[in-house]
């Protein structure tokens, strides 16, 4: 079956059978047919455009005629005849009075073949069997043109809107997913700002429980403390003993490390410090570090301040230079004038200035170590060998290995059990310390005899060494008072140094009225004779300056100096 227009289809113009003529075209450009009743053969359709009848518009010839459709009314009723003149009106062709009947009245309903774009065919219309097929007219090429474009724009008409709605829902989701990224944000921001303030809040306390201003509680570092005792605080200690190899003098400190609190400490230990050698005699310090050599100072030291200390740092003159030198100089404030050494001329300028923050080589901080001024005490010259150290700790390497390397660099022997590693790392901590603020000097204090008192020493030897005072007895050691009656304030000084060097006790005795030519050692009681004796050979006296007389209370021997004594002659 064809479903095109065939020639000759139903078109039997002598056989008068009904046929079906195109009356006109849809919206969509698909053509409507109707039923129109047989004509006879002479009856013909007037044309006024002189067009052959049964050709088609289209200009061209089947070998059959073609009825000709009428004109196509846009705004007609599918399936009517198309009427220019109205329902009824003058019909200048005659055409409604063909059948001799009004159009529509026997006609059956148009038939409108369906069709999907402007190429698709019509669809065959079913029929009875006996009823043959109309054939369809060529598509109107200006109208196919026209469908084509209505069609285009159909199509592409939801194109445009589904990518409208894929972009809409692309920015719903993104402006979701903005909203979801700012809210982690927020959160984010919540959480760190919470760890910030918990940090804060546990770095006040912790800063108030170690000073000691929370309520019930006090500071790690105090004696009353019930959060740490200072006896169970870890502490490493080292004794320094520096040995002056130009006057055979030497000065001594500790070094404390704190692993507790995290604070280091340099403890000054005067000479006169009173200690108790192997055999039970009571001797000084001075004359322990002569005697009995480093091991045996270090166990007098652990036996009177009742702490452990882990080795000795022996310290030459001549080392203490070479280890200024190797850290980069150090700066200290100095608070004297010290000539240089190797001068003799008077008036020279002085090797150290006064003054605040100076810049000492490794020779001036020898000299500024190891000087004491006229009429000063040992004291003032053992505060400047530690400010010496501190400044050393200060410049040398945080680093352990650093730290050791410089210590072997120093190329000295040690003395067993203390290795350059074990020095070098504990250097090291200290170092740490001494830059961050957390270094002190403190001096040691002690009674004229040199021994400890809970009152003056607790603060150093509880506090700082975490031990318990236990110095000798008092009437242990020879009392010897010294009077000074050479006309010189600071041969007193001298002399005491001198005496408690050599293991005496000292009592000061005043200065005299008057001077006197020779000096003289008294002694009362008959068993103290001997000491007598020992006492001049001390201070480089004759021996005859030994005699029995009046002792001042307190005192075993009298010391008064004349101007026969001469400071260093022992």
């Amino acid at each position: 079956m064809n479903d095109r227009y065939e020639a000759g289809y139903g078109d039997d113009q002598y056989g008068g059978e009904d046929q079906y003529e195109i009356v006109g075209y849809d919206d969509y450009g698909r053509p409507v047919y109707q039923q129109v009743p047989s004509r006879s053969p002479q009856q013909q359709t007037y044309d006024p455009y002189g067009q052959r009848q049964g050709y088609p518009q289209g200009g061209y010839d089947t070998g059959q005629q073609q009825p000709i459709p009428p004109a196509y009314d846009p705004y007609g009723q599918q399936g009517a005849p198309y009427d220019p003149y109205g329902a009824g009106g003058h019909d200048p062709y005659g055409q409604a009075a063909a059948g001799g009947q009004q159009p529509g009245g026997t006609e059956q309903t148009a038939y409108i073949p369906q069709q999907s774009g402007p190429d698709a065919r019509p669809q065959q219309r079913s029929r009875p069997p006996e009823e043959p097929e109309a054939p369809a007219p060529p598509a109107d090429p200006e109208r196919q043109e026209a469908g084509e474009e209505e069609q285009f724009a159909f199509v592409e008409e939801p194109d445009g809107e589904s990518e409208d709605v894929i972009d809409w829902l692309k920015f719903t989701e993104n402006r979701t997913e903005r909203r979801e990224e700012a809210r982690r944000r927020a959160r984010g921001r919540i959480i760190a700002l919470g760890v910030v303030l918990a940090l804060v809040v546990t770095g006040g306390v912790g800063y108030l429980w170690y000073a000691g201003k929370l309520p019930g509680v006090s500071s790690p570092g105090s004696a009353t403390g019930t959060t740490v005792a200072a006896g169970a605080q870890k502490r490493d200690v080292i004794v320094v003993h520096l040995h002056n190899t130009g006057k055979r003098d030497t000065s001594t400190v500790l070094l404390v490390d704190n692993a507790t609190t995290k604070r280091g400490t340099t403890v000054l230990l005067p000479n006169s410090l009173a200690l108790t050698d192997d055999s039970g005699t009571t001797t000084t310090l001075a004359k322990s570090v002569d005697d009995d050599g480093s091991s045996g100072t270090r166990d007098q030291l652990d036996t009177v301040l009742g702490t452990d200390i882990q080795g000795t740092w022996r310290l030459d003159t001549p080392y203490l230079q070479n280890l200024v030198e190797l850290v980069g100089n150090i700066e200290i404030d100095t608070d004297t004038d010290v000539p240089d050494p190797d001068t003799k001329k008077k008036g020279s300028a002085p090797l150290v200035h006064q003054g605040k923050a100076q810049t000492l080589s490794g020779k001036m901080a020898v000299a500024y170590a190891t000087y004491r001024g006229p009429g000063e005490t040992e004291n003032a010259q053992l505060a400047r060998f530690g400010q010496v150290m501190q400044g050393a700790l200060r410049k040398l390497s945080s680093d352990p290995s650093a730290a050791t390397t410089t210590v072997q660099t120093l190329a000295q022997i040690l003395d067993p059990p203390l290795t350059d590693k074990d020095l070098g790392t504990f250097l090291a901590k200290l170092a740490d310390l001494a830059k961050g603020g957390k270094y002190r000097t403190v001096p040691l204090p002690v009674q004229t005899d040199g021994t400890l008192t809970a009152g003056t020493s607790d603060s150093v030897v509880k506090d700082v060494l975490g031990g318990t005072a236990k110095s000798p007895d008092a009437g242990s050691a020879v009392r010897v008072a010294v009077q000074n009656a050479t006309g010189a304030k600071d041969d007193t000084e001298k002399a005491r140094v001198t005496l408690l060097g050599g293991g005496f006790g000292f009592i000061e005795g005043g200065t005299a009225s008057g001077s006197e030519a020779a000096s003289e050692v008294v002694y009362s009681d008959a068993a103290d004779k001997q000491n007598a004796v020992e006492v001049a050979k001390t201070l480089g006296l004759p021996a005859g300056s030994v005699t029995k007389g009046a002792v001042s209370s307190g005192a075993d021997v009298l010391v008064v100096l004349g101007q026969d004594y001469r400071p260093g002659a022992s």
